[in-house]
């Protein structure tokens, strides 16, 4: 089904240029950035090659992929048109990890490229870097791979110091080794030395601004990426992702309707080329801002629009976690716990999207009057806790730990044993808090700092209830659960 998508994703955006302009630029030229990566090709094929990064620069890569074939095919000893339709599989920042098929895919086109040779050292740089990405070495885990590959394009990178392109390719390789665990940011702010004086000095460059997006999101270096936030759609506007990228930064802060009108755009335009994963990630954003402003009517038509849909590949992590959580989502913030409690799982869900149903059902039961009933879903978010640790999914287990606690606080608290309650749900926050988001979510379904809040305004403890409501908006700026919640305790303190 995906490889279905992605091809008709293609065929709107590339097969036809009349359809790809009637269908995202509304009769405007196709608008992508300026983007220009010399190869040692046919010169006739230049353009092509310059728009082909600047697909996959916005994560385009259906389109970047036939792009890269049709150069492939006008110019069959094009090694870098190889190089090209190789990385289209690489999706970091999302998933750096490939499946089987998509990797043999890629090691294919890369060695054609290694074959062919390339004019340049340059070129046999980037063609290097690749090859260490794909290589073939039986056990290598995803992050030995990334990590080698960022180490492979630091070198092209220094040793190619005016060639912008190694320096932006190089800053999104930091990114794809970016560790939720690293509340510093370390990566993050090496990527941001590099790409922002690049951005100042070439500011129709789709890259550069797509990647200060992703550098910054995060509570600490928001603001920082506001600037790339407030162009980039209008730098690539002809890009669905390019169009929902800068609501990671506005969610940050807070600025909920601009988030609203950039996803709003992106789902139209995701829609428009048949990008059900780009269309989908959309509409969880707009669910979230929806919320946010108490626009539950507007959140509940995107629920329902999506559960309208049918023949969705599930098996598309971002699609199945945006069906999952939308509804979720509705639910829990509006404290509509008997909705909560009635969440089925996506049949076949993949372990981190089964614990988000499964924790809606057992906090749901324990919030609406049934705690004793949630133990199973307790039981069940422990054994896919395992289950992910033991695959080496660190964070989803971690994740999916919090859950487990904030269902088993409930419990207690429902059990009139509120030191373990309180406890619990601090620590559930604390874990939370420690952790970075993935890009695949606007943030969790229920805070868990939120409920601490709640739970010591239901304990009658109203200070410390209006210092969590507090500590939670410093972590994200202007939620609704918060913001009610600390009004709701200075009132209770006078």
């Amino acid at each position: 089904m995906y490889r279905c998508l992605r091809a008709l994703y293609a065929l709107v955006l590339i097969a036809s240029p009349a359809l790809a302009q009637e269908a995202h630029d509304h009769g405007v030229p196709e608008k992508l950035g300026d983007v220009s990566f010399p190869v040692s090709c046919d010169p006739l094929v230049q353009p092509s090659f310059n728009r082909a990064v600047a697909l996959l620069h916005s994560f385009a890569y259906a389109p970047a992929e036939q792009a890269f074939q049709a150069i492939a095919q006008k110019d069959p000893h094009c090694a870098m048109a190889y190089w090209g339709l190789a990385m289209v599989h690489f999706h970091p920042v999302w998933s750096p990890s490939l499946p089987p098929a998509s990797f043999g895919q890629a090691q294919r086109d890369m060695q054609r490229a290694v074959e062919l040779g390339a004019a340049s050292d340059r070129e046999k740089g980037y063609i290097r870097a690749g090859s260490v990405l794909f290589q073939a070495t039986p056990g290598l885990k995803a992050n030995q791979r990334t990590e080698a590959y960022e180490q492979a394009m630091q070198k092209v990178a220094t040793d190619h110091p005016t060639d912008m392109e190694a320096q932006v390719f190089y800053a999104l390789a930091l990114l794809s080794n970016a560790s939720p665990a690293d509340k510093t940011h370390a990566k993050q702010k090496r990527a941001v030395a590099i790409l922002e004086p690049l951005f100042r000095a070439h500011p129709d460059h789709p890259g550069l601004a797509h990647y200060m997006i992703h550098a910054c999101d995060s509570e600490e270096m928001a603001k920082q990426g506001l600037p790339a936030a407030r162009v980039y759609a209008k730098i690539a506007p002809s890009a669905p992702h390019a169009l929902h990228m800068p609501s990671h930064i506005f969610t940050r802060l807070g600025l909920w309707d601009d988030s609203i009108h950039s996803n709003l755009a992106s789902k139209e335009s995701a829609h428009q080329h048949g990008d059900t994963m780009g269309e989908f990630h959309a509409m969880d954003y707009l669910v979230y801002a929806y919320l946010q402003e108490g626009k539950d009517g507007d959140a509940q038509r995107v629920v329902d629009e999506m559960k309208a849909m049918r023949t969705l590949d599930m098996t598309e992590f971002a699609i199945a976690y945006a069906a999952t959580i939308m509804p979720i989502r509705l639910a829990v913030e509006r404290s509509r716990w008997s909705d909560a409690a009635g969440v089925v799982p996506i049949a076949g869900a993949t372990p981190p999207i089964l614990a988000i149903a499964v924790w809606s059902k057992g906090i749901g039961l324990a919030r609406s009057g049934h705690p004793a009933d949630a133990g199973a879903e307790v039981t069940q978010l422990h054994q896919i806790e395992k289950q992910l640790h033991d695959t080496g999914d660190d964070y989803w287990a971690t994740q999916t730990s919090i859950l487990a606690d904030e269902v088993t606080a409930w419990q207690s608290q429902a059990a009139g044993d509120t030191a373990q309650a309180r406890s619990l749900l601090q620590f559930a926050a604390d874990r939370e808090d420690s952790l970075e988001k993935r890009p695949v979510t606007p943030g969790p379904a229920l805070p868990a700092r939120e409920q601490l809040g709640e739970l010591l305004l239901l304990q009658g403890d109203a200070a410390a209830a209006r210092d969590v409501y507090r500590a939670a908006l410093v972590q994200a700026p202007g939620r609704r659960g918060a913001v009610l919640g600390e009004a709701r305790a200075e009132q209770a303190m006078r």
